[in-house]
């Protein structure tokens, strides 16, 4: 074998999968304490997936042109708005303003949402949950954002939520995926 084959070889067996790993700090387990303070530590490795699709044996397969240039089924905006309502409701309803637990609970919420929404089985989309938790005060929040997409196929659902402490703007986009 040559070597740029080789090389070529053991550059994809060393992209083929990556995984994702989450520890969260205080939440889980209680770090030693150092000089009187406890230290929290929060850290994600994303997962990522070769281009490709792979059989169990781990053979490489190659997926063929589908050409289909739109989707067979319409996002549902109107269920991906109850879906976020009923989780932002069910997650804010009694909540206080903390900086912390808010850190943490746009995660969540962005998690269970993705989850909720890929229950829908709704073919070749992309998902982007966007949640922005802030406390109601005297202040104003400005929330913008922008894409490049096709408006014949992707589109948006957005819901804004409000308890006595606190603001949330949750944000779902779908991006139909060729």
């Amino acid at each position: 074998m040559s070597e740029p084959a080789k090389d070529k070889g053991a550059r994809r067996a060393s992209v083929k999968k990556r995984g994702s790993v989450s520890s969260l700090g205080s939440h889980d387990v209680k770090a030693k304490e150092t000089t009187g303070k406890t230290k929290d530590s929060l850290s994600t490795v994303s997962y990522l997936d070769e281009a490709g699709h792979q059989e169990e044996n781990g053979r490489l397969v190659q997926m063929e042109n589908t050409y289909i240039m739109g989707p067979s089924k319409r996002f549902p905006v109107l269920v991906v708005t109850d879906i976020l309502k009923d989780v932002l409701g069910s997650y804010l309803q009694e909540e206080k303003y903390d900086a912390e637990l808010c850190r943490q609970m746009t995660k969540t919420i962005s998690e269970v949402v993705k989850a909720r929404i890929k229950e829908l089985l709704i073919p070749r989309y992309k998902i982007v949950v966007l949640i922005s938790i802030g406390q109601l005060g005297e202040q104003s929040m400005y929330v913008g954002s922008r894409c490049l997409w096709d408006a014949a196929s992707d589109t948006f659902a957005t819901h804004a939520f409000k308890n006595s402490s606190l603001l949330a703007v949750a944000s779902v986009y779908a991006v139909y995926f060729e």
